[in-house]
């Protein structure tokens, strides 16, 4: 298997569809998502696959930001992160990770492992001194009324973390930073998320949707949901 950036294979843009395949529909209509084309002319070589023979297996999306090096000067979440590396002009030192994703049918194979590394190399490569990931945690949408800085807290008997992803993370020498409970907002008519979730939601009040890491809330037509993550931090130097 070989990784490659996107920008040296434009070709593999025009059938990559593993974010469709990962996340829940849901995820895919944020407000920012007019920024995601630019990744591949602004940072060309933060954005990659990992190839087996022509299938496109992972994928690993990111972009540099400033950051000062400390907990209080982390972005608000995954969506703040983004908007920064979009429009900032100041000097950039971390690497902010937007998206790692594995195909289905080839999860469990240490894919996810090997993309977060290549983002450090990458990263490395270029300079920075840390990559930050704003976590989304694998099982937390089986406890979405489980307030994320509880969740961030739990462990296996072993020491482990409970959740798979953060305990990727902290095997690849990450560090659990600090809860991202506002990390994106989404928010769109009833009928919008009706679609979307395949729920009929005939009032107003709090949702437990499947693929949710915290409830929906539906008030005068309009849902609003709003994803907790966790912040990770990977120290380079």
């Amino acid at each position: 298997m070989t990784i490659v950036r996107y920008a040296d294979r434009p070709d593999l843009r025009e059938r990559r569809s593993l974010s469709a395949q990962v996340f829940p529909e849901f995820l895919l209509h944020h407000s920012l998502v007019h920024y995601w084309n630019r990744l591949y002319t602004d940072c060309p070589e933060f954005q990659l696959a990992l190839l087996d023979g022509s299938e496109v297996v992972a994928e690993a999306h990111a972009l540099p930001i400033p950051w000062d090096g400390t907990v209080a000067g982390l972005p608000e979440g995954w969506a703040a992160a983004f908007e920064l590396g979009m429009t900032t002009d100041r000097p950039r030192s971390a690497l902010s990770m937007l998206a790692i994703s594995v195909s289905p049918a080839r999860q469990g194979e240490g894919l996810g492992r090997r993309m977060l590394d290549a983002a450090c190399d990458a990263a490395r490569a270029q300079g920075l001194d840390a990559v930050l990931a704003a976590v989304r945690p694998t099982l937390k949408d089986r406890y979405p009324l489980t307030p994320i800085e509880r969740y961030l807290r739990w462990r296996r008997p072993d020491g482990a973390h409970f959740d798979p992803w953060l305990r990727l993370h902290e095997r690849a020498g990450g560090e659990i930073f600090a809860a991202a409970p506002d990390s994106l907002a989404i928010e769109a008519p009833v009928s919008d998320w009706a679609a979307w979730t395949g729920m009929s939601l005939p009032e107003e009040g709090d949702y437990v949707v499947p693929g949710m890491l915290a409830p929906l809330t539906v008030a005068a037509g309009v849902g609003r949901h709003v994803e907790p993550n966790v912040w990770v931090c990977h120290r380079l130097r």
